[in-house]
């Protein structure tokens, strides 16, 4: 008993993103089923030039694993908690944002090809993730948003300056899960341009945020010292 409080203790930091994520699963779960009236189709004449592959199915379903480990290393293995919160709070912002604008503007895309050329295994993973998955509220992408959140905080964790490899990798897995959205025509390219910029934009957002006081500057142009 002594044990299990003393790892709750341990990682209570951990219960923060749990938290959001049964917040945003609720969030989620009623805007899939609003059956709004109206949406607003994306679409863009370079989605029609994007052929469907049902191959990329494998890096989009990774997309789950990756950033459910990258989450889990931040709370166990990473030494500096405050990079743990900056990638929290980066998650937390793209996934809020999605909710608010799937709810005041709400969006679909008809982009998903009616019959597949081939019959195998990656077109029968396809069809289950389109019976699972509507086409509604994909703006901005979330499998793009937290890809390149994550790889961000991957790649700028000095604790893994060393493990060149494991950046490379997840700096792969990433670009294919971006490129799995527009292949197995889950996304429209609006939505995985606007996740990019979301993702980009907020990183900055957070950086300064959790930025050291030393090295930020007040109006009137001094540096803040640090208590």
């Amino acid at each position: 008993m002594k044990a299990v409080r003393n790892f709750f203790k341990q990682y209570s930091h951990g219960l923060w993103m749990v938290l959001y994520m049964a917040f945003y699963m609720l969030g989620f779960f009623i805007l899939e089923n609003a059956g709004h009236r109206h949406y607003h189709v994306i679409h863009s004449v370079i989605d029609d030039m994007i052929p469907f592959c049902e191959y990329f199915i494998i890096p989009y379903d990774l997309w789950f694993a990756y950033i459910a480990c990258a989450v889990c290393w931040f709370i166990f293995f990473c030494r500096d908690r405050r990079e743990y919160y900056k990638l929290s709070c980066s998650l937390a912002i793209g996934m809020t944002l999605f909710l608010i604008v799937s709810c005041i503007y709400p969006n679909k895309q008809d982009l998903r090809p009616e019959v597949f050329a081939n019959n195998n295994v990656f077109t029968r993973l396809v069809r289950s993730l389109y019976a699972t998955d509507t086409p509604t509220n994909i703006l901005p992408s979330i499998h793009v948003f937290n890809s390149v959140a994550v790889f961000l905080a991957l790649n700028s964790s000095p604790q893994l300056r060393r493990w060149k490899k494991v950046r490379f990798a997840c700096g792969v897995l990433s670009g294919l899960i971006i490129l799995s959205t527009m292949f197995l025509k889950q996304h429209s390219i609006v939505d995985v341009s606007l996740g990019l910029l979301c993702a980009f934009a907020v990183q900055m957002f957070v950086d300064y945020v959790f930025a050291p006081e030393a090295g930020r500057r007040t109006k009137t142009g001094r540096l803040t010292e640090k208590i």
